[in-house]
């Protein structure tokens, strides 16, 4: 009889630990001191986790070229945040290697001393948004939530999540967080042709869009800032080819040597973008010192 009371008092625990590992778990502060940027995890069925990032990747406003107006529009809304004056969440759309994510990085990089922290999150996991900025609320720091190459499909749940804490809940928005999002779609879901059939005209000739068109630019349009990259002329791609060099410690007689190479690289990847031009720097740089 005892021996048949274990074994069920067994079963009655296993199936406990199985339900509490099923259930949501609140977030739990992790150690701000441990890193300027963070991101957050999913750890099991409904349990997520902030986490420091051990090694975070040095970049430099300085070293970003041929982006100078983008720059210093992040660059200047990144500064009212961190001082404690009104900032706007920010949209970054464009071309593909332009840099949206390496001037995030670098105004991380710039302001980390004046409190600032950034949260990396997954498109997948936005619908935890709220709970990651109820974490969060409290805390002295300012907060950048960042979004890299963020677009959604049709019901994709995470949109909604994004929009309420942009700009329509009936929570008010924590005024130590904002949201930095990246994208190559500058309202961030499809667009089809058929949609253009939903547009009607006023008898005046004025336009208007449809509710499907409306219903695509309004998560977008809860972003305060939208900032434009655009691809590189050759000049331009050139210009960032040098500085990646120079940075690398390439001196200069071999810099204006790799510009014929530089070319070569860009027409094979058929692109002329700052990511190509930093990856032609390393494989250049790296064969130069040897």
């Amino acid at each position: 009889m005892s021996e048949r009371f274990d074994h069920m008092l067994s079963r009655v625990e296993q199936l406990m630990d199985r339900i509490e590992s099923a259930l949501p778990r609140s977030l739990t502060q992790p150690d701000w001191n441990l890193s300027m940027a963070f991101r957050y995890r999913k750890r099991g069925a409904g349990y997520g986790a902030v986490e420091p990032v051990r090694r975070v990747g040095a970049m430099r406003l300085q070293d970003l070229r041929e982006i100078e107006p983008q720059k210093e529009k992040i660059r200047l809304n990144t500064l009212q945040f961190v001082t404690g004056r009104p900032a706007n969440n920010v949209l970054l759309t464009g071309a593909r290697g332009t840099g949206k994510s390496s001037l995030i990085r670098a105004c991380l990089d710039e302001f980390a001393a004046q409190g600032l922290r950034l949260i990396e999150v997954d498109k997948t996991d936005l619908i935890d948004l709220s709970d990651i900025v109820d974490l969060v609320s409290e805390r002295p720091e300012k907060f950048v939530v960042f979004c890299d190459d963020l677009s959604f499909e049709d019901g994709e749940p995470g949109y909604k999540a994004l929009k309420s804490i942009l700009d329509g809940s009936i929570a008010v928005t924590s005024p130590n967080v904002l949201v930095y999002a990246t994208s190559n779609r500058r309202h961030l879901l499809p667009e089809y042709m058929r949609e253009n059939l939903s547009y009607t005209h006023s008898e005046d000739g004025e336009v208007h869009p449809g509710e499907v068109v409306e219903e695509k630019v309004s998560l977008s349009d809860r972003f305060g800032l939208w900032v434009s990259f655009y691809p590189f002329s050759q000049a331009e791609y050139l210009s960032i080819v040098a500085q990646w060099l120079s940075s690398f410690g390439v001196d200069k007689v071999a810099i204006d040597a790799a510009r014929a190479q530089a070319l070569v690289w860009a027409l094979e990847r058929g692109s002329r973008s700052g990511r190509i031009a930093y990856q032609f720097a390393r494989d250049y740089a790296g064969k130069h010192v040897l």
